[in-house]
């Protein structure tokens, strides 16, 4: 299974979707977010139109000979009001490109630009209200007609904002007639604005239609005990998500794989198998560096899921892409604490399969920083223990004994041939793990997964200490090449003897008051 991240969220308002008060969450936080990219791309098109209106009456029309307002309607006081629009829609833009954190701000904002474009679109209208009163719809009734698709409100808030926006033609007009113009009788002003009103009465009930859908989809991404929130991360077979409880508002992160996600019968069956036992072998195990599990199931709907802790923090992967090479007592700190995690599983008769470092998780936990957790145990795969044969229903054959299953760049010897695997599988994994957060490099350089299984079959690796600008000790140099040999005869005997080595590499310690200035530095705490 690809590798998935669990990130924790700062808190949000609910365009975001996170921990909102749970009365006031109106539309899943995916569909909210949406309306900020929406929101950005309306005000795009009205500077476009008002800034069209411009060209052709000030560019265009002259050039043809054309009198003023001969191909749109443009009275000189549209000379101001539309620079005037043009700089709001632009406004409206940069801030909803940068405050997208929260709804209600951005929902206030999209209907204040509501009446604001109506408003103006009002005074051009009422600068010849004969025209206007001929039979001719206000742009009004489009934007009000079209609003609330663009940023989603309840539907209280968008009738109140959606008649004030209808009313910006009478108010107009009512203006115009302060200045002294001749104002046409009642009966006509209202025949003339009624489909403005009517467009703001469709606008509520579109109002309710989205609101309803809304509910829906909740309803549908509702997971036992909890409900699902943001999509935090995508990968081949699966799909993570936060989540909160509903009675105990706890945040969790959970992953699932829908049935359409699997292809044909036979392989949505191997697949939620594998998918049970990711779930069941991180149940059964209880380091505090292994994932916690807090549920899983099926739902009616064919979906498998299971629900973990939700992690602060960043992945060995990205740890190194971002900062570079780590010291090596950092570096010890980390994967001692990885072996304890495997050396649990192995004493469990569990093989991991697909150690690197996008499943090793360096995360913040209570009080504590730099602490690792290991993920992902979708490839875990059974092997017999000393004294016990290895049950055929344990799921022997959920995996086809001849294939290649892991990541190509972590993959042991053995496990590319398809031969047999054991713990030793996962010390040579992490062996390059340890290469990875030393030099920033891979073990072997390579262009495509078939090249990189030959390199892992064939090649040398070098010493760390020849590849980094690091001063390596020679302990920990030994270590890393010890768990990268080609027999696993010649490895360490298990996760345990490699912390012990660990311990043991004569890297200078690092110490608690090193990772909490790291981490206030990098990656302070989220308010």
């Amino acid at each position: 299974m690809p590798p998935e991240r669990f990130l924790e969220a700062e808190p949000r308002s609910p365009s975001t979707g996170t921990t909102a008060t749970p009365g006031r969450r109106t539309l899943p936080s995916d569909i909210l977010e949406e309306s900020s990219r929406r929101l950005r791309i309306a005000c795009i098109v009205w500077a476009g139109l008002w800034s069209a209106g411009i060209a052709v009456n000030t560019l265009i029309a002259p050039r043809l000979g054309l009198a003023v307002g001969a191909v749109v309607p443009w009275p000189p006081i549209a000379n101001v009001i539309a620079p005037v629009c043009i700089l709001v829609s632009l406004g409206v833009y940069f801030y909803a490109l940068r405050r997208r954190e929260s709804h209600d701000r951005l929902v206030t904002l999209g209907l204040g630009y509501e009446v604001v474009l109506a408003l103006g679109i009002g005074l051009v209208n009422q600068s010849n209200p004969e025209i206007q009163l001929a039979g001719r719809l206000s742009w009004i009734c489009v934007l009000v007609l079209v609003h609330p698709m663009i940023v989603p409100s309840t539907p209280g808030r968008t009738l109140v904002a959606a008649t004030i926006a209808a009313s910006m033609d009478p108010l107009a007009l009512g203006l115009a007639g302060l200045r002294g113009a001749a104002l046409p009788p009642v009966a006509l002003v209202a025949w003339a604005y009624a489909p403005n009103y009517l467009c703001a009465l469709l606008a509520v009930l579109q109002s309710h239609i989205i609101m309803g859908l809304g509910r829906k989809v909740r309803r549908a991404r509702e997971m036992g005990s909890y409900e699902l929130e943001d999509l935090v991360s995508v990968g081949g077979m699966g799909e993570v998500w936060r989540a909160r409880h509903r009675l105990l508002a706890r945040p969790a992160a959970v992953k699932l794989i829908r049935p359409e996600m699997l292809g044909s019968t036979g392989e949505k069956d191997l697949l939620v198998q594998r998918f049970r036992r990711e779930a069941e072998a991180a149940a059964s195990l209880h380091s505090p560096h292994t994932i916690d599990l807090f549920d899983f199931g099926l739902t009616r709907d064919g979906t498998f899921y299971y629900v973990m802790e939700l992690l602060d923090g960043i992945d060995l992967e990205q740890l190194v892409r971002r900062f570079g090479p780590l010291p090596p007592g950092r570096v010890v700190h980390l994967l001692s604490q990885a072996c304890h995690s495997l050396s649990e599983a192995h004493a469990a008769g569990l093989v991991h399969r697909d150690v690197k470092p996008s499943n090793l998780f360096c995360c913040r936990l209570g009080e504590e920083v730099d602490w690792v957790k290991v993920l992902d145990f979708g490839l875990v795969k059974r092997v017999p223990r000393a004294g016990l044969a290895l049950d055929a229903a344990e799921g022997s054959h959920l995996t086809r004994p001849d294939a290649a299953t892991g990541t190509p760049a972590y993959m042991a010897p053995e496990a590319i041939l398809g031969e047999t695997v054991d713990a030793r599988a996962d010390l040579y994994a992490l062996g390059c793990v340890a290469y990875w957060l030393l030099t920033g490099r891979l073990v072997f350089e390579f262009s495509g997964p078939l090249q990189a299984m030959a390199r892992h079959l064939t090649g040398d690796p070098s010493p760390p200490s020849q590849a980094s600008e690091l001063a390596i000790p020679q302990p920990l140099d030994d270590l890393v090449l010890a768990c990268l040999a080609k027999d696993p005869a010649r490895r360490p005997t298990s996760a345990s003897a490699v912390a012990e080595r660990l311990a043991s590499a004569g890297a200078e310690p690092w110490s608690a008051e090193q990772a909490r200035r790291w981490w206030a530095a990098h990656l302070p705490r989220s308010p």
